[in-house]
Order: structure tokens, then C-alpha cells, then sequence
């Protein structure tokens, strides 16, 4: 078998059988395991020709850090994409680059939700720094529901730089921050476009705060003085998303 890794969980395989059956090289099922849905990714598996093997349950806990529902798929290692990647996508792009910059994400269930939200949001891609992010390991693509094998995730070595060089690019960099005295609602955010959401706890950085264009915030109606960093990444996302096809309406 060629070099892989783990995606585990119902949900998390089917999706991958759905959308990039390429990706699995054959799927673990617990032996004495069965339900329906189990019944129904065996036949879809079996449709497009990926193995199928039974192996015992503490065979599967070895590859699935969390629970597998007793399911693992063994996919061929991620993609990891550079900063060459990123200019190479943006260099290519026939409409303005719509991108996630995520900064000290460090949870993988949090990157794997923005994952998720980003490819729902048709984001060209998510940017992270190297050594102040979650790696892209099996919870982050089985939180990411297969968005980890559709969207590049494209990891820098120097996250201030590369939004410097963005900014060069006329990509326009909008950060999210509690004290900002813009709402969200109330920016524009048609055009090239970076969304910077820093980790829910500490926030940005104080060089990629700086790096950025603008700063707003999210209106909060309630008593929490806060939102996820995923759940943040989403509601921005797709308020980009509704003042572009707004945009598009008008025209």
C-alpha cells in the first residue's frame, strides 16, 4: 500500500466515498459490526472498487484518534501546498481570490469546522502559518467532512510575510477583533478578499493584526462575549458570500 493515512467515522467516509473516492485506498470495517449505514458505505465502497477489509476494533482505535463508529478509511496522504502554491492559484484565478487566513488555530476540530465553512463559502483557499496551527491530521478531516481533500490548505513559514505579499497583490485583508469599531454588516467585502480570524481565546497576533487592512467585529445581541473561531469564521464568510452574489444580482 502506497503511504496513507486514517479518516474514521460514518459521516467523515461517506462523504469521501461521495466526493473523492480517488482519495481511498480501502476502508476498515470492525468485524461483528453492522448496522444499515455501515450496510450502505460497504455497497458504495464495493460500487467504485476500493477494498473492503474487517479487522478488530483495537486495530481501528490504533488509527482513529477519537470515534470511529466503526469505520476507518485509509486515504492517501493530504496534499501539502506552499507558498509557491498559493501564487500559482492566485496567478490562475479568472475572478477576484476569496481566501480564510487562519492565525494560531491550534484545535483540530476548529480547523477542520473553518475547513468545512470554507469550501461550503467557495473560498479559493485557507492559509495557516506552519508553526502556530493544527495540523492536518484524521479529527481535522473528519470534522472537515471531506472540504480537507477539496480546498487547499496552504501552510507558510512566515504568515505576516505572506500577507504582506498578498496586500502587493491588491488582495484586501479585513480581521476580525472584539475591540474594532466596524461591524462585520457594515464592510464591504466584495473584491479581493482575506478574512483573518485569529484563535478564540488570544485572537490575532499582534503582526498579522497589524497586517491588516481593517479590523471589525461581530454584533453580539446576547450575554456570551464571544463566538468559536469556526463558528466566527463561518457567519463572516458568508456574509462575503451574500454581498457577492448581491453584487452579481445588481449587475
Amino acid at each position: 500500500m502506497s503511504s496513507s493515512e486514517g479518516s474514521f467515522g460514518v459521516h467523515a467516509v461517506q462523504m469521501l466515498l461521495e466526493t473523492r473516492p480517488d482519495q481511498i485506498l480501502e476502508v476498515w470495517i470492525q468485524r461483528g459490526r453492522r448496522s444499515g449505514r455501515i450496510d450502505t458505505l460497504i455497497q458504495q465502497a464495493e460500487e467504485v472498487g476500493i477494498p473492503i477489509r474487517f479487522v478488530d476494533r483495537e486495530r481501528l482505535e490504533r488509527k482513529a484518534d477519537g470515534n470511529h463508529q466503526g469505520v476507518v478509511a485509509m486515504v492517501r496522504e493530504a496534499r501539502v501546498y506552499r507558498e509557491n502554491d498559493l501564487y500559482e492559484l492566485l496567478d490562475n484565478l479568472n475572478e477576484p481570490p476569496f481566501l480564510l487566513i487562519l492565525d494560531s488555530i491550534t484545535d483540530p476540530h476548529n480547523l477542520g469546522a473553518c475547513l468545512r465553512s470554507a469550501d461550503a463559502a467557495g473560498v479559493h483557499a485557507v492559509i495557516v502559518p506552519k508553526d502556530n496551527s493544527a495540523p492536518l491530521n484524521a479529527t481535522v478531516r473528519k470534522i472537515a467532512c471531506g472540504a480537507a481533500d477539496t480546498i487547499p490548505l496552504i501552510i507558510v513559514t512566515n504568515l505576516a510575510r505572506t500577507l504582506r505579499e498578498l496586500k502587493e497583490r491588491g488582495v484586501w485583508l479585513i480581521g476580525t477583533a472584539g475591540e474594532a469599531s466596524s461591524s462585520l454588516y457594515a464592510t464591504d467585502l466584495i473584491g479581493s478578499l482575506g478574512l483573518v480570524m485569529g484563535a478564540e481565546d488570544k485572537g490575532m497576533r499582534r503582526l498579522t493584526r497589524e497586517s491588516c487592512d481593517a479590523l471589525v467585529y461581530l454584533p453580539m445581541r446576547g450575554s456570551v462575549s464571544s463566538l468559536n473561531v469556526s463558528v466566527a469564521a463561518g457567519v463572516s464568510l458568508f456574509e462575503a458570500v451574500r454581498q457577492r452574489l448581491e453584487t452579481r444580482t445588481i449587475k
